[in-house]
C-alpha cells in the first residue's frame, strides 16, 4: 500500500490531466518549470524564464499527497503518468559532483558532508568535521552502501532510487522517458499532452553534464567489493528500466 507520503514526488497538472514523478538530477528542474507554465494559467510562457530556485519552491506545483483517497484515485486511474530515468550511476555521480564539490552548496556539506567524514574518515581534521565541504567519491560510497545509514534515514531524494521514488511497481507509468533522449522524449510527452504546438522543452548547454566516461573515471578508485555493494543498492533501477550494467565495473 502506498501511504500519501510515497506520492510527494507526484506532480499534478489538473488542466491537461497529467501526472509527472519528478526525479532529482533527472532533468527535474526543467520538467518542474515545464509543469509550472502548463499549470499557471498563462502566469508564465517560457519556462526558462522562471529561476531554477523558484521552480523548486513546493507549493509552486500540486503534488498528488495533497489529494483526498477518492481523489487520488480517480487521478492515478484517469490521468497520463510519467516520469523519466537516467542511467543510475551516472546519476549518481551527478549527484555528488553537484552536492558535494560545489561551493554554495553548504546546506549539504553540513547535513550530510559533516557525517560522512565523521563516519568514513580515520583521523578527520576539525575542520573536515566541521565544514564536511571535501568528502571524496569513495566516502560517499562508502556512506551509502553502510546498512546503518539506510536503518538512520531515507537516501536523501538526490540519491535514492527511483523505484522508491516513483513506485513503478504500484503505478502504472503510461509513458517512461530517458534522460540520454531526453529533448525527444519531453517533446512527445507534450505533443500528447497537446500543447506541442506552443510550448518546447528548454534544451541545455551539455558541456557540465557528467557523462558515461565521466562516471567510469569517479569508479576507478572504488574496490570491487564496494562497487558490487553498491550495485546491490541500485540493481532494481538498472532492471527496471532496462539499463545494462556497465562494462567499466568490476563486480564480485
Amino acid at each position: 500500500m502506498l501511504t500519501p507520503n510515497d506520492l510527494k514526488h507526484l506532480v499534478v497538472d489538473e488542466y491537461h490531466e497529467m501526472i509527472y514523478c519528478y526525479v532529482p538530477k533527472v532533468a527535474c528542474t526543467n520538467w518542474k518549470r515545464v509543469m509550472m507554465v502548463l499549470t499557471g494559467r498563462g502566469k508564465y510562457s517560457d519556462p526558462m524564464e522562471i529561476p531554477a530556485n523558484v521552480a523548486h519552491v513546493p507549493s509552486n506545483l500540486k503534488t498528488l499527497n495533497q489529494y483526498s483517497i477518492p481523489e487520488i484515485n480517480h487521478r492515478l486511474k484517469n490521468f497520463m503518468k510519467f516520469l523519466f530515468v537516467r542511467e543510475p550511476f551516472e546519476r549518481l555521480v551527478s549527484a555528488y559532483r553537484n552536492k558535494f564539490t560545489q561551493k554554495y552548496n553548504t546546506s549539504f556539506h553540513k547535513r550530510y558532508g559533516t557525517k560522512i567524514v565523521r563516519r568514513q574518515r580515520k583521523n578527520a581534521t576539525q575542520e573536515a568535521l566541521h565544514n564536511g565541504n571535501d568528502v571524496k567519491f569513495e566516502e560517499f560510497v562508502a556512506y551509502l552502501i553502510d546498512p546503518h545509514t539506510q536503518r538512520e534515514e531515507p537516501f536523501n531524494e538526490h540519491w535514492q532510487t527511483v523505484f522508491s521514488l516513483c513506485h513503478p511497481c504500484h503505478i502504472h507509468y503510461d509513458l517512461i522517458g530517458k534522460y540520454e533522449t531526453l529533448e525527444e522524449d519531453s517533446n512527445y510527452v507534450l505533443q500528447l499532452a497537446g500543447v506541442g504546438n506552443y510550448l518546447k522543452f528548454p534544451t541545455f548547454p551539455k558541456s557540465t553534464r557528467t557523462t558515461d566516461e565521466m562516471t567510469a573515471e569517479f569508479f576507478q578508485n572504488i574496490s570491487s567489493e564496494h562497487q558490487t555493494q553498491l550495485y546491490e543498492v541500485y540493481k532494481l533501477d538498472y532492471l527496471m528500466f532496462n539499463y545494462s550494467t556497465p562494462a567499466y565495473l568490476k563486480l564480485e
